[in-house]
């Protein structure tokens, strides 16, 4: 059983930074993929950021080039960078472990305004 926990969100002015962390009560090193998901009002929860298991990565294209999905295997914890941020980015965002099994943190808020 994995437990994860969000960290990091807020409220940011447009073009400005926050980097989120997902702390994991067990061991990640293990899991096939983690990854970052967002949810904004009215909205379908989609993808922003996964990262496999042997190093791939993959983006959303609203977070190519701005976004960084990164893992530190030693303190279990997954982080996103999220630079030149849009108000368009503004959502819950959540973060993901699976394989085996899936699970997810309760979602920490970014608001992207001036």
């Amino acid at each position: 059983q994995v437990q994860l926990v969000e960290s990091g969100g807020g409220l940011v002015q447009p073009g400005g930074s926050l980097r989120l962390s997902c702390a994991a009560s067990g061991s990640i090193f293990s899991m096939s993929i983690m990854g970052w998901y967002r949810q904004a009002p009215g909205n379908q929860r989609e993808l922003v950021a996964t990262l496999k298991r042997g190093g791939r990565i993959n983006y959303a294209d609203s977070a190519k080039g701005r976004f960084t999905i990164s893992r530190d295997n030693a303190k279990n914890t997954v982080y996103l960078q999220m630079n030149s941020l849009k108000p368009e980015d503004t959502a819950v965002y959540y973060c993901y472990v699976g394989g085996p099994g899936d699970y997810w943190g309760q979602g920490t808020q970014v608001t992207v305004s001036s």
